[in-house]
C-alpha cells in the first residue's frame, strides 16, 4: 500500500526523470522538492515504492527510475494535466484554422501534434462504414484519364484516375456521371459498394464502347468505397523515435515496422480504454501482446459527426505524460469543434 507521500515522492521522481534523463536519489528530491522532510525518511520512501515495484535501481547506482509500473500509478494519480501555454494554442490553431477536406486536416492535424510533443502523432480517420456518398464528379482529363471525385456527407473526399481508353463528349459525360450517380449517390458507403459491383457484373456480359469506359470508372468508384470503409491511421513525426533511441530499453525496430504497417498500431489504439474525460493511456509492457512493450501511448477521444475515433502519441515510456495528455486532449477538442462546424455549413 502505497502512502500519500509516497505517491508525491513518486511524482518527484517521474518528473525528475522524464526532465534530467537521470537516476533520482533522495538528497536531489530533498534538494528539488518541498517535502519537508529528511533524507532518510525520503529514502524509506523509495524503498517502498521499490518494495511495490514501481521504481527500480538501472545500476549500482544510488537513484532510482520509474518501472512501467510505476508510470502507470503517476498517470492514474494525475490531479491535473499541465495546461497548454499561449504559444501552444496558437500553433494548434494555426495549424488546423485553415479550410480543407478530412484528409487535409487529418495531416495538418498530426503536424501540429508532434510539433508540440516531440512524439509520434496518430490520427484515426472515422469510420464511414455508415456514411452516405453525397456527391459523385466525373473530369476528363485527356488521353483516356478520367478524375473521379467523391464526397460523403462525413466529409471526406477521394479523388482517383481511371482510364478509360475513349474521350466523352458533354453529352455522353453526363451519361456517365448520371450514371455513376444513380448508383451510389444518397446511398451507404456500404450499399453502395455492393451496387457497384452489381453493375460491373451486368456490364461485363455485353459491353458496349461506353460501357466498357462506365466499368473502368466504377471499378475504380468500386475500390475507393471499399477503401472509405477500411479503418485507417495518418502519423508523422517517426524520426523522432530515432532521435530519442537512447530512451528505449532495446531496439526500435519494432516500432518503425508497426508505423509501416498500421494495423498494430490501429488495433491498439482502439483497445485503449478511455476515462471519463475520453482520455487513455497504454504503458510500457501493457503494450506487450502487441509486441510493443518498449513504447506508450497517451491518446484522446475525438467526434467525427457522430463517429468516434482517435488522436494520440506514441513514444517512449520516459515521456511528458501530463503535457502529453493535456496536447491530445487540446487537439481532440479543436478537431471536434471544426469538423462540427464544417458539417454544420454543409
Amino acid at each position: 500500500m502505497v502512502t500519500e507521500r509516497g505517491l508525491q515522492v513518486l511524482r518527484a521522481i517521474v518528473q525528475d526523470y522524464v526532465d534530467t534523463r537521470e537516476p533520482v536519489g533522495s538528497k536531489s528530491i530533498v534538494d528539488r522538492h518541498a517535502f519537508g522532510v529528511s533524507a532518510a525518511t525520503i529514502r524509506n520512501d523509495m524503498a517502498a515504492l521499490e518494495d511495490e515495484e514501481l521504481i527500480a535501481a538501472p545500476h549500482t547506482s544510488s537513484g532510482r527510475v520509474p518501472t512501467d509500473k510505476g508510470y502507470r500509478v503517476f498517470v492514474d494519480h494525475l490531479a491535473q494535466l499541465r495546461p497548454l501555454s499561449p504559444a501552444q494554442r496558437a500553433a494548434i490553431s494555426s495549424f488546423l484554422e485553415r479550410p480543407g477536406d478530412l484528409d487535409d486536416v487529418l495531416v495538418r492535424t498530426v503536424r501540429a501534434l508532434t510539433q508540440l510533443t516531440g512524439q509520434v502523432a496518430i490520427v484515426q480517420y472515422p469510420s464511414f462504414a455508415r456514411a452516405h456518398v453525397s456527391h459523385v464528379e466525373l473530369v476528363q482529363l485527356g488521353g483516356g484519364r478520367m478524375l473521379v471525385v467523391l464526397v460523403t456527407d462525413t466529409g471526406r473526399v477521394s479523388q482517383r484516375i481511371a482510364f478509360v481508353r475513349v474521350e466523352f463528349d458533354d453529352d455522353a459525360l453526363a451519361r456517365v456521371r448520371a450514371g455513376i450517380a444513380g448508383l451510389i449517390v444518397g446511398k451507404s458507403v456500404r450499399e453502395g459498394a455492393q451496387l457497384v459491383l452489381e453493375h460491373l457484373a451486368v456490364v461485363a456480359t455485353q459491353p458496349t464502347e461506353e460501357d466498357t469506359a462506365i466499368a473502368a470508372i466504377a471499378a475504380v468508384v468500386a475500390e475507393e468505397l471499399e477503401d472509405f470503409r477500411q479503418d485507417r491511421l495518418v502519423m508523422a513525426g517517426a524520426a523522432n523515435l530515432a532521435r530519442r533511441e537512447a530512451d528505449f530499453r532495446g531496439s526500435i525496430y519494432p516500432l518503425l515496422e508497426a508505423i509501416e504497417e498500421q494495423v498494430t498500431v490501429l488495433r491498439l489504439m482502439s483497445e485503449m480504454t478511455a476515462d471519463e474525460q475520453g482520455l487513455a493511456a497504454s504503458i510500457g509492457r501493457e503494450n506487450e501482446a502487441f509486441g510493443l512493450s518498449e513504447a506508450s501511448f497517451v491518446a484522446s477521444d475525438y467526434d467525427a459527426t457522430g463517429s468516434r475515433a482517435r488522436v494520440g502519441v506514441m513514444g517512449p515510456t520516459r515521456m511528458d505524460y501530463p503535457t502529453n495528455l493535456a496536447a491530445v486532449r487540446a487537439v481532440a477538442r479543436y478537431l471536434t469543434r471544426m469538423l462540427e462546424d464544417d458539417d454544420a455549413a454543409r
